[in-house]
């Protein structure tokens, strides 16, 4: 074989085996070449490229560039710098622009002038690369917001606490209406600091193994739909036989009441909002397409409108925290983001999809849980009699915070004993055998932690009743899918949390 037919057989073989487009064009800017790749990368088929201008393949800003320099080329001979590569747009077959490596090489062909473009997509590059900031803001995010979360929830507890207590002894419906009133702004308080804390993933969850179905029953999707309004309808779609998932329950449903709403809002006029569950198997091919999705099993949940929909501008914020598009005091922007860090926290997966005028579909995706998965226990509720002078360790670092747990356990039933430190309470079990249950903070000065402290207990004493409670747990529950072995009750709560979760450990007799 001649040395030029080597050649050529060579070029022509890198040139199929290139993984970025390249595109050869003439002096005119038409089409002469181009190789499998730029069929991949730009959405047509080789055929539907060669003859056409090259501008078909960049959106207007781009085209009128580029056909400037090769009328001015054309002209005056004068190139622009070959090889030296930069950041263009380029356009898709189906309209989509995105942004694109460009390094050019010329040639002579038969005397005249031949361009040869190499595009590099920089489209994954660049989501890595927001995935990546989105992180450091969510760990800058959740520094801050852990470190105040800690003790906002704190005093909130203390106001909560004390509200009721007034609850309970004034009487006069003056009284308490206003006291009514303050527990409601308490409340609001207490979620938007969890909604803040499930963004930066931060929030102190209580998985169970569920079927994502049963969380959405009729009952859940009756009460999503009463808040719709009367122009508005909510049809589910849910697979009848859908694997088994290991998340908050409450979390979840507050997550698609979320959804929901701003599907209703996305249809100032009237629509119908579609929620849709489904088994889904992401592979490695389909993985590769999206940043932070793994292959396996999941269990996707769907909400889809046909309202305005979301241009690219605003789908790159959406998960921001204090991002909105609601007019003033329709929205505080948390809702999105504290979705997305209770999915990631979860273990699982968020996309949007949508087009201006064309809708929305957001979908949630949660690793499946092996298929041999226990379901969760469900707790009972409160008994009016629930403690019968048992003594309660109470371990907790804030003095406000200690005296009004105390008396909430004495008004209860129990005897209660109190500890300011893990440490503390870890002697005292020592030297005081009568004690029942250890109730404990997991935050907790000292080089122990509430939740070393239960570890510990459990070890030595395995049949000591032991319940957690925090509004922020740092690092230790960063992974939802780890079943907490105590039972946690999140601060700030009411008596009636508080009754409940010790009616599951000293049930009535």
């Amino acid at each position: 074989m001649p040395a030029d037919t080597k050649n050529t057989a060579l070029l022509q073989a890198v040139f199929d085996a290139a993984v970025d487009a390249i595109i050869v064009a003439d002096q005119a800017g038409i089409i002469t070449s181009a190789n499998a790749a730029s069929s991949q990368v730009f959405g047509y088929s080789t055929e539907e490229m060669l003859g056409q201008n090259v501008t078909m393949l960049m959106p207007e800003s781009e085209a009128v560039r580029h056909d400037d320099y090769m009328a001015r080329y054309l002209e005056t001979h004068e190139r622009r710098v070959i090889g030296s590569g930069r950041e263009v747009q380029g356009k898709r077959a189906d309209g989509s622009v995105f942004p694109l490596y460009l390094s050019i090489g010329e040639l002579e062909v038969e005397g005249k002038p031949t361009f040869v473009a190499i595009l590099h997509d920089l489209t994954k590059r660049i989501e890595a690369q927001e995935a990546l900031a989105r992180a450091q803001r969510m760990e800058a995010f959740g520094q801050l917001t852990g470190g105040l979360s800690h003790d906002f929830n704190n005093l909130l507890t203390v106001i909560v606490g004390n509200l009721e207590l007034l609850e309970m002894r004034l009487e006069g419906d003056a009284h308490q209406e206003l006291i009514a009133d303050a527990l409601e702004a308490a409340e609001v308080g207490a979620e938007v600091t969890s909604r803040l804390l499930a963004f930066a993933r931060r929030a102190v969850l209580t998985p169970e193994s569920i079927n994502i179905n049963k969380a959405l029953n009729l009952k859940a999707l009756k009460d999503l739909t009463g808040s719709l309004g009367p122009r508005h309808k909510l049809v589910s779609k849910l697979q009848l036989e859908v694997w088994k998932i290991a998340v908050d329950v409450t979390q979840l449903q507050t997550a698609v009441q979320n959804l929901i709403e701003n599907a209703r809002d996305a249809m100032p006029d009237g629509g119908t909002v579609n929620i849709e569950t489904r088994n889904v198997e992401i592979d490695a091919a389909q993985a590769a397409q999206d940043v932070d999705l793994k292959p396996g099993r999941y269990v996707a949940l769907s909400v889809t409108d046909a309202g305005n929909g979301m241009p690219n501008e605003v789908q790159r914020q959406v998960f921001d925290p204090f991002f909105t598009t609601k007019p003033r005091g329709k929205g505080v922007g948390l809702g999105m983001s504290m979705i997305y860090g209770f999915v990631k926290q979860s273990g699982g997966h968020i996309t949007i999809n949508s087009e201006s005028d064309r809708g929305s579909t957001v979908t949630l995706y949660f690793p499946a849980l092996p298929e041999r998965a226990d379901d969760a226990e469900a707790m009972p509720g409160p008994s009016p009699s629930i403690g019968h002078g048992e003594l309660v360790m109470v371990v907790e670092d804030d003095d406000r915070v200690r005296r009004l747990t105390c008396e909430r356990i004495q008004n209860l039933g129990f005897r209660v004993i109190e500890a300011t430190s893990a440490q503390q309470a870890y002697d005292l079990l020592q030297t005081t055998p009568d004690i029942a249950l250890v109730f404990t903070d997991i935050l907790m000065p000292g080089a122990m932690s509430g939740y070393e402290l239960a570890q510990r207990v459990r070890h030595d004493l395995p049949d000591m009743k032991i319940l957690l409670t925090s509004g922020y747990a740092g690092e230790l529950l960063h992974d939802a899918r780890q079943r907490l072995e105590f039972p946690l009750l999140r601060k700030p709560y009411r008596q009636s949390d508080l009754a409940t979760h010790l009616q599951a450990l000293f049930p009535a007799r």
